[in-house]
C-alpha cells in the first residue's frame, strides 16, 4: 500500500492564522481525504478548532514560538529553531512530510527553506513561481520576487524550472517558455537578458522557445511560461493584482450607480459571480519555491480559507506528481548536474 501524502502546515503563519490553515484542511478533505497533515502551532489554541473528522487527519506538533510579520530573515534564520514555520520546514528534511506550506513571512520562509533544504543539483537560486490568469486560461510565471537582480544563467535555470512546473501542474506537455523584456526585438534588453535569450534559442530543450514577450502578453496567454528577474517578476504582480482590484470595484460601483444598473446585475447576477471568481486572486494563492531539495509553497499572508486551501492543494498536487524529481532528472540529463550558461553557450 502506497504511504499516504504528509503535508506540514505553518499553522500560526499569517495574518488570520490559525483559522485559515484549519479551515483550509476543512476545505480540502473532501478532494483529498487520504491526505495527512503535520500543523505546528500552540496545542492550547489548535486542539478546540479540531472537530472529529479533522483530528483523523490532523497531528498537532505544539510550539508557542512564532516568526512575526516584521522579523528580519537573518534573526528568524539564527533564532527561531523551535518557530512553528522552521519546524514544519524541517519536518520535510527529515522526512516526516513531503511539502511544506506557510503563509507567514516570505524573506524568512526563502532564508530558512534554503539554508534547511538546500538547493538542486545545477540550481544557483531558488526562484518564487506562482499563476496568474490569461485569456487562455492561465500561465506561469517567475521569479516573483526572491530574487531581484538575475544574470543570464539564473534566467535560464528559472525557464527549465518553469516549464517542469507548468508540465507537473497545469498539465501542458511541452510548455511555451517567454523572456520578458521592453519589447519583442532581438537588440532590445539587457545583456543578462539577451544572453539567456541565445541559450534558450540554442538548446535542445523539453518545452518551445517562444522569444521575447513584454507586459500585455501576460494577460493575453501569448506564452505558457513567463521567466524575469524577481524585481520585475513582483512589480509585474502586484500590478496584475491591483489591476483585478481595480476592474470589481469600478464594476461594483457602476452595478450600484442606478436603479437600471442593478436590475441589470440581478439578471447577470450569474455571470459577474464567474467574473468575480476569475479575478479572485484567492484562486490563484501560493508561490511555489522552485530550486529547493522539496515541495515549499508560500501562501499570501492575506489569503482567506479559500486561498490557504489552494495553497495546500498546490502542494499536494507537486508532491503527488513527484515534481522535484522530474526538475532533478532534467537538470542532470540537460546539463549533467552542471548549469547551462550563457558562457558555455557562447564557446
Amino acid at each position: 500500500m502506497a504511504k499516504p501524502t504528509v503535508i506540514s502546515l505553518d499553522a500560526m503563519g499569517g495574518d488570520d492564522a490559525p483559522d485559515i490553515v484549519v479551515d483550509g484542511i476543512r476545505l480540502n478533505r473532501v478532494q483529498y481525504p487520504d491526505v495527512r497533515y503535520l500543523l505546528y502551532g500552540d496545542q492550547a489554541i489548535l486542539k478546540p478548532m479540531l472537530d472529529a473528522d479533522l483530528r483523523q487527519a490532523v497531528e498537532i506538533r505544539h510550539t508557542d514560538q512564532v516568526v512575526g510579520p516584521n522579523d528580519k530573515p537573518s534573526h528568524a534564520l539564527r533564532r527561531g529553531k523551535k518557530t512553528s514555520m522552521r519546524l514544519a520546514i524541517d519536518a520535510v528534511v527529515n522526512g516526516e512530510a513531503s511539502g511544506v506550506v506557510s503563509a507567514g513571512n516570505t524573506g524568512a520562509l526563502m532564508a530558512i527553506s534554503k539554508f534547511v533544504l538546500r538547493t538542486l543539483p545545477g540550481i544557483e537560486r531558488p526562484a518564487i513561481c506562482g499563476f496568474l490568469p490569461t485569456i487562455r486560461g492561465e500561465c506561469v510565471m517567475l521569479d516573483l520576487g526572491a530574487n531581484v537582480q538575475c544574470d543570464s544563467d539564473n534566467l535560464v535555470q528559472f525557464a527549465i524550472m518553469g516549464a517542469d512546473f507548468c508540465r507537473a501542474v497545469l498539465g501542458r506537455e511541452r510548455p511555451l517558455v517567454g523572456l520578458l523584456n521592453v519589447g519583442a526585438e532581438e537588440l532590445k534588453g539587457s545583456e543578462e537578458v539577451k544572453a539567456a535569450a541565445r541559450v534558450l534559442s540554442e538548446e535542445d530543450l523539453f518545452f518551445d522557445y517562444y522569444g521575447f514577450v513584454e507586459g500585455n502578453d501576460i494577460a493575453a496567454g501569448t506564452v505558457d511560461v513567463v521567466v524575469t528577474d524577481g524585481f520585475s517578476g513582483n512589480v509585474a504582480l502586484k500590478s496584475h493584482e491591483g489591476a483585478a482590484k481595480l476592474l470589481m470595484h469600478s464594476l461594483k460601483v457602476a452595478l450600484e450607480s442606478s436603479l437600471t444598473s442593478k436590475l441589470g446585475y440581478l439578471l447577470a447576477k450569474g455571470a459577474f459571480e464567474r467574473l468575480r471568481d476569475r479575478m479572485d486572486p484567492n484562486g490563484y494563492n501560493g508561490g511555489v519555491f522552485l530550486g529547493l531539495n522539496g515541495v515549499v509553497v508560500k501562501s499570501h499572508g492575506g489569503a482567506n480559507a479559500d486561498g490557504f486551501a489552494s495553497a495546500i492543494r498546490l502542494a499536494i498536487d507537486m508532491v503527488q506528481d513527484g515534481m522535484i524529481d522530474r526538475i532533478k532528472a532534467d537538470f542532470q540529463n540537460l546539463v549533467g548536474e552542471t548549469p547551462v550558461t550563457a558562457g558555455e553557450a557562447d564557446e
